[in-house]
This record gives C-alpha cells, structure tokens and sequence, in this order.
C-alpha cells in the first residue's frame, strides 16, 4: 500500500509517494507556482497567490510523482496535504475564490503567509486584547500576529469593505486545498488554533470583535462553518473531479489539513514531548509537543492537539531566514558556495559584526513584523563573506533567544531537530550547534512537509491507530548529527551578549519604525 503526501510551500508544491510499510520515499515530483508570490505593483509588506497555482500542483506534480514511483496507482489508499499558514483567502459559500470573479482586486487574492500589510490591525487587536484582559491573549504569548486570520481580516474589512461583505468564507488554504480534493468543507484544528485563535472550544467573542470594528462582529461566521477536525482525522473521500486531476482512485481517504512546519514533526519521528523541529528554510517554524501548558512569551501559540493529538503544542518563529541569506547573494552578485567557504576559513568574531536578524520582520519573540534588520560593525574593510557569515550567526542567535524563552518559562526543550532546505549548509549547521551549545539531530528525508502529509494520510486510511504509531514506523531523523564545538561555543557566547544587547536596544521599534515610517511616507 502507498500514499502521497503534497506540501505546498511559498513557490511551489511537492508530491511524494511513500510506502506505507516503513515510510520508503519511492517518488516525487516538484511543480513551480506560475505566478509565484504575487508582489509587483502591489503597495509595501503585501505578497498574494494564486489559487489556480495550487490546482496545478494536484494536476502536474502528483501524477508526475507516481510515474516516478513506478507504482499502480490502485495501490494508494490516501491523500495527506499541508501548507504555508496562515495563507488565507475570502470565497464564496461554494468555496470560489472571490478573485476568480474580481482579478483587478488585489484583496479578493489570497493572502500569503508572509503578508505583512496588516500589522496595524494585529497591533489594535493586541492592545483591545490587553485591556480587556481576554484570556486567549496569553495563548499567543502576549501577542497577535499580523501574519494570522483576524489581522487580515480586518484589513480587508476596513480596505474594502463591499469584499469582505460578499466573502462568506475566510479559509486557510490548508482547508479550501482539502475541500478541493473532497468536494466538502472541513476545518482542521492545526490553523484554527494558531491562526485563527481558537482556544478552549472558542472564538474571540462578538463583543470583542464589535469593539474593534461595528462591522466586523460577525467575522467568526466566515471561520466557523465546519466541526474541527483532528489532525490525522479523515477529511473526506476523493472526488471523481479531484480524481481526474491526479489520476488517484475515485474514493481513497484523504486526511485533514495541516500546515507544512507542524506536519514535519511526524516526519521526523519528533512526536513526544520536548522534541523541538525548526524547519528551516526561507523562514523558520520551531514547533514542539508537550506535557506542560505554560505562558511563553513572545511564542507563536500553544494549542491543544496542535502538533499531535493528546499533547500541547507549541510554535515558535523566524519571519525570515534563508530569505535573508538569499538577499544578500543577490546584492553583491556572488553564489552560496563561494561565500559559504570564504565565511567557513573565518574565526568566531574575526568579522567584527554582529547582525539582527529582522529584515523580514520579527516572528519570536517580539511578535512585530514592522521591525527590520541592522548590522553593527561594518568598516571599510567589511567583506561580502564577513555580513554573509554574520547574517547566518543572527539567525543562529535568534533560534537561542526562542530556546531560552521557552525554558525559562518552564517548557523544557530536550532535542533540537533540524529540518528543511538549510540542513544541505553543514557550516551553517555547525554555526548553529556551537550558538545553541546542544547537538543538532537531523530529519532523515529532503522532503519532510510531504512525508509528514503522507503519514497523515496513512492514519487517515486506517493503516495505523494514530500520528505517533505511524510516525515511529514511517518517520525518520539522524540523532546527534552534528555536535558543538566547546571552544567556539564559548566565544560565540561572547557574540551572543553583544545581540542581546542590541536586540534588547531595537526591539521596542522606535528607530526601527520611523524608517520605515519615512520610506513608506517617501
């Protein structure tokens, strides 16, 4: 028996097709969005996609997966997705999205995780929060972020408000993608609990939501329009439409939605309590299960259920990452490879810098996507290698500051498990034993979204009793990977005081906002 496994990432979608017996990865496909993240033209801090893009994926990268696989397609008894989050998007009672039928709107689009258009409102909602002493707030450690579900859609609700009145749904794209696939609306509880902030069987009241807008009162009406589901739960079963784009059996299960970076933990085999995945790659997710439920401040949430069932789930994040090692090649023309080992011949500190690593925001532990980056250090001397190597240590260093949070806040991190495009840079991983002073275990797969999706699946067929016996027999990491260094350890904890102190000094915005204040202005 097999089963595919799709992860929709920020500029493409995967398949992978997986054996269900022992989580073999026997084929994949990879298929690039057309229309990538849509940004031209569009006002600062907005970035979209298209719908359109993520049926492709159904149509070209699964069938293509299976042919590679060299299976019967017969023999797949299941479907598992995931996807970037919050990516979420306005449509009808039908699930049309609102800009197939208003193109020249750029609200009728979906909005991509990495929107950050609506930081004034997540900014209102956290102060009405705290006033009102709303006991979800400190779920969220103290703050909403703009990235999520009511940030965006308020947004909508105040910059075009006509829309949002004709959008009877407002849905994660980890949901509408299922709803495709079985011709019936789910919810899964993944999303609903950290974008959508659902805690404890509830939404934020209507009187909340009254108070920030009059018209937004009824915006859960858009969100609760189906049970939520389980993660590893049976969405539905795939339609004879669904069927013809992927060329999958007619009626084979197809799991709940998920969202790419939690989905991972089951492909890593990191399902049990203190096990902490950062999945690295344009941005980082670090997510956790866990026995304990405490206040982290600055985390991205803490929901039940949220990761595997039976457990607290926590989420933290890094708005940007490889995104900002990727800046940076671009600028001074030069490749990954080359500034990689000129950075790598380097000692602890030689370069003089240190970083911030904000340039797309901060995600956790400051939770304010309107801060930016800075480097301190720079002389005429500085070189393309030594900012390279610096911007790596910044994100290196705010992994650390999300670490220590967590532990000092009575939530253990007992392994470090790295997955994602990144764990190809073993100097970058190197940097980031030696930062965190622990060992870094590894994910065992290129692919873990899709493996973790297709595991899903197999629960979601009836194939195991749940996510952690699925995930023992068909995930797969490599403990103690890579080991630090007690000498480089110690130096970078010298680097390390230098960025808090200079984290500490930014993180309140007030330089940092009024640039970006005068560049918006200009």
């Amino acid at each position: 028996m097999h089963v595919v496994g799709v992860d929709y990432g920020t500029l493409s979608g995967r398949a992978v097709v997986v054996r269900v017996s022992d989580g073999a990865e026997l084929g994949s496909a990879v298929h690039p969005y057309s229309q990538g993240v849509i940004e031209e033209g569009l006002p600062p801090d907005w970035a979209l996609q298209s719908p359109r893009d993520w049926i492709e994926v159904l149509k070209v990268a699964v069938p293509e997966a299976v042919r590679a696989a060299g299976i019967d397609p017969g023999t797949v008894i299941g479907i598992g997705t995931d996807f970037t989050a919050c990516t979420i998007l306005p449509a009808t009672a039908e699930g049309e999205p609102l800009c197939y039928a208003e193109p020249d709107r750029p609200h009728a689009w979906p909005k991509l995780w990495k929107h950050h258009a609506a930081q004034a409102q997540a900014d209102r909602i956290n102060v009405l929060a705290a006033s009102r002493g709303e006991a979800w707030l400190a779920r969220y450690g103290g703050k909403i972020s703009a990235e999520w579900a009511f940030a965006k859609g308020l947004q909508l609700l105040e910059e075009d408000p006509e829309l949002y009145g004709r959008a009877e749904r407002w849905i994660e794209a980890a949901d509408w993608i299922v709803w495709q696939l079985t011709g019936v609306e789910s919810r899964n509880v993944c999303t609903a609990g950290y974008k959508e902030i659902f805690q404890d069987g509830a939404y934020p009241s209507p009187e909340f939501l009254a108070a920030l807008h009059p018209g937004f009162a009824g915006f859960v009406g858009k969100l609760n329009t189906a049970p939520i589901a389980p993660l590893g739960g049976l969405a539905g079963r795939l339609s004879a439409q669904a069927a013809a784009w992927t060329g999958l059996p007619e009626g084979i299960a197809v799991a709940v939605g998920n969202v790419d970076a939690h989905v991972t933990s089951a492909a890593a085999d990191a399902v049990r309590p203190g096990q902490m995945v950062a999945i690295m790659g344009t941005s980082t997710c670090h997510v956790m299960p866990s026995d304990r439920l405490a206040q982290v401040p600055g985390m991205c949430g803490v929901v039940a259920d949220g990761v595997v069932p039976g457990l607290w789930g926590y989420e933290a994040g890094q708005s940007g990452v490889g995104d900002i090692f990727g800046w940076w090649v671009e600028q001074v023309g030069r490749s990954h490879e080359e500034l990689t080992e000129l950075a790598a011949a380097q000692r602890v500190g030689e370069h003089g810098l240190v970083a911030l690593d904000w340039h797309n925001g901060n995600r956790s532990v400051l939770v304010d996507h309107h801060l930016s980056g800075v480097v301190v250090g720079q002389t005429l001397a500085t070189q393309p290698q030594d900012v390279y190597r610096a911007l790596i240590e910044a994100t290196a260093f705010g992994a650390r500051v999300i670490v220590e949070t967590f532990e000092a806040a009575g939530v253990p991190v007992e392994e470090f498990i790295v997955a994602g495009g990144l764990l190809k840079n073993a100097f970058l991983m190197q940097i980031y034993a030696d930062v965190l002073r622990r060992p870094l275990s590894v994910i065992g797969s290129d692919q873990g979204p899709a493996l973790g999706s297709a595991i899903h699946a197999a629960v979601a067929a009836g194939a195991y009793a749940d996510v952690q016996a699925a995930s023992k027999v068909m995930g797969k990491r490599i403990e103690r990977a890579y080991e630090p260094d007690p000498e480089r350890a110690d130096a970078y904890d010298e680097l390390y005081a230098v960025y808090r102190e200079l984290h500490d000094a930014f993180a309140d915005g007030r330089v940092l906002h009024t640039l970006r204040a005068l560049r918006n202005r200009a």
